[in-house]
């Protein structure tokens, strides 16, 4: 049985397309009145090369336990803008196909913990991996990698805190959708903005050398789905416990990096199980980083 259980918070509350790491920062917080975003344009997103951090937390920024070495050309494939440091969503290609999986996956809360269990595969159709040679996307990510099962048995904190310093993130997993599948952040296994330069399905994800299947921003393909003039409902977990939810904040506004700290997320009341809670929580936006920047919590090494 599958139970999508949203996360109550009693105060407020690891493979590569390359687990937690520990290194301390400071948190930079965004401006104490959230700036109103202007509408962010598909077709020139700001690319997220070079917007990595190993030292210290920062707004718009993955803060990364280890930085890879680039090993490969970027800027080649045609979504990217003439610009070199924009690229456009609305032309990107995506990996053919329509395959569907027997997703299992469950939450439960109790006793202070949060449990997730699952086999990793999405509630969603995806592409057909390995990338066939037929497909027009092979020409720009040759993925060979066949989606897998990959079993999820986590046990996060059920009533998490921010830490007095965020965490890094490393490559591999660093949390979970509630499509079933695992969320990495942004970055690809050469340091550069995956959700730019990695081709994905049309749900927006795909498998690692171990055949799991992940996302480097949220689903396409998500049942949970935004509201006008409402909050966004929540989306997934990340490893420290604390939920991610979509990109609408407060009375429905649209989310920038401007409006969040530098882990991506802000505290406010919100209506869980019909109690109003004040608990600190992550957004995605639509401009990298797209999920977390960083473990506002003390996160749980997860595979």
């Amino acid at each position: 049985m599958r139970a999508h259980l949203p996360l109550f918070f009693a105060t407020f509350l690891l493979s590569a397309c390359g687990g937690g790491g520990s290194t301390p920062s400071t948190l930079t917080t965004a401006p104490a009145t959230p700036t109103t975003p202007s509408a962010i344009d598909l077709t020139k997103l700001p690319l997220g090369d070079g917007r990595v951090s190993t030292t210290a937390a920062r707004v718009g920024y993955v803060f990364a336990c280890t930085l890879p070495t680039s090993s490969n050309p970027a800027g080649k494939a045609p979504w990217i803008n003439a610009d070199g440091v924009t690229w456009n969503a609305t032309a990107k290609i995506t990996v053919q196909g329509a395959v569907t999986w027997a997703s299992t996956f469950a939450t439960n809360l109790a006793n202070g913990m949060l449990s997730i269990s699952g086999n990793g595969l999405p509630a969603h159709p995806t592409g057909t991996f390995p990338v066939s040679a037929a497909d027009p996307a092979y020409a720009y990510d040759k993925n060979p990698n066949a989606i897998q099962a990959a079993s999820v048995a986590w046990g996060l904190p059920g009533n998490p805190v921010v830490a007095v310093k965020p965490t890094c993130t490393d490559l591999g997993a660093i949390g979970i959708l509630l499509t079933g599948a695992r969320l990495y952040n942004a970055l690809d296994a050469d340091g550069r903005d995956a959700a730019a330069h990695e081709v994905q399905d049309a749900c927006g994800g795909h498998p690692q050398g171990q055949g799991a299947y992940h996302y480097h921003d949220l689903a396409r393909c998500m049942t949970q789905v935004d509201t006008a003039g409402s909050h966004s409902p929540l989306v997934g977990y990340i490893a420290d416990g604390f939920g991610i939810y979509g990109n609408l904040g407060e009375q429905g506004k649209a989310l920038t990096n401007a409006d969040l700290d530098a882990c991506h997320g802000h505290t406010h009341a919100l209506t869980i199980n019909g109690a109003t809670v004040t608990q600190y929580h992550y957004h995605t936006t639509k401009e990298y980083p797209y999920t977390i920047g960083c473990y506002a919590g003390t996160p749980v090494r997860i595979r």
